[in-house]
């Protein structure tokens, strides 16, 4: 996992970073004619075949599936090696109900374990809640990925596609400062956060207070390092281009406002209990 550190670095930077080979890339798969995976190994990566026969031709041809680790433990970029958002965009699905108007996300989002989906411009990322292991939901994240792209199957049910990232699209009614803002985001950020599996979306500046609200989407979504990624990366980058910036905060969904008040108060009530066990040791095992 590479660290917060070097993340937001790569973003204040201002450039965006040379491909790479990554440590923990890997790939399975299955056959369209067997059940069992055929897993061979190349220069030490771990790499899976899936034939996908031509319905005249009864020809065949390869596809690979790579995995690449994110920030995020709770999250794992799939890369199908093909095009996922056809228009450069991102959509993201946190739920059955908002997953309905993709076949795909829905099928994933119904597996035990998978709580989010992203989709990317050439990649699919799944976050997991933290009592699952990646090595049980893999294989069947997997087959459901292969499956859906060796098919050709569209991403979006008929008249529900996206029309690609909008949040930083300059409009005429948007000041200088607000268009600079979309541009830096859209050409330095954003490829720098979608390498991680996310992606970020501008939801407004306030010229009175020189604040910049992003939301966070994807891998970056609940992730540990996320803070230092906002303030030490896109703040220092955007409050040097900028000077009218002079903070970015993260933007909260209602239900993210809450979801966060509920978290702190449990915070804070364990931490009254662990003082009060530390304060009186015997406590614990008096009768009420």
């Amino acid at each position: 996992m590479r660290s917060a550190i070097a993340s937001s670095s790569r973003i204040a930077a201002n450039t965006l970073r040379p491909p790479r080979a990554r440590a923990a890339v890997r790939a399975l798969s299955t056959t369209a004619r067997i059940a069992a995976p055929r897993v061979g190994m190349v220069r030490g990566v771990d790499f899976g075949r899936v034939a996908m026969p031509h319905l005249l031709q009864q020809q065949t041809r390869t596809m690979f599936i790579q995995t690449e680790t994110t920030p995020n433990e709770a999250s794992l970029k799939f890369i199908p090696g093909v095009e996922v958002m056809l228009n450069g965009g991102s959509q993201e699905f946190l739920d059955i109900r908002s997953a309905l108007a993709s076949p795909l996300a829905t099928r994933l989002l119904n597996v035990d374990g998978v709580v989010g989906v992203f989709f990317g411009p050439d990649f699919v990322t799944c976050s997991k809640d933290e009592s699952y292991n990646w090595s049980v939901l893999k294989p069947e994240v997997f087959a459901i990925l292969m499956e859906h792209f060796a098919s050709g199957a569209p991403l979006f049910k008929e008249g529900h596609e996206s029309s690609g990232a909008e949040d930083t699209r300059v409009l005429d009614t948007d000041s200088e400062v607000v268009a600079m803002i979309k541009e830096l985001l859209e050409t330095r950020v954003r490829p720098a956060i979608m390498e991680d599996g996310g992606d970020i979306e501008f939801r407004g500046f306030d010229e009175d207070s020189g604040i910049v609200q992003l939301k966070l989407k994807g891998s970056c979504r609940g992730c540990s390092s996320s803070e230092v990624t906002l303030k030490n990366g896109i703040e220092r980058m955007l409050m040097h281009y900028v000077p009218e910036v002079q903070s970015v905060e993260q933007f909260l969904d209602e239900e993210e406002r809450i979801a966060l008040d509920e978290f702190n108060k449990l915070e804070a009530r364990l931490s009254k209990d662990k003082k009060q066990a530390e304060a009186n040791p015997m406590a614990q095992f008096m009768s009420p």
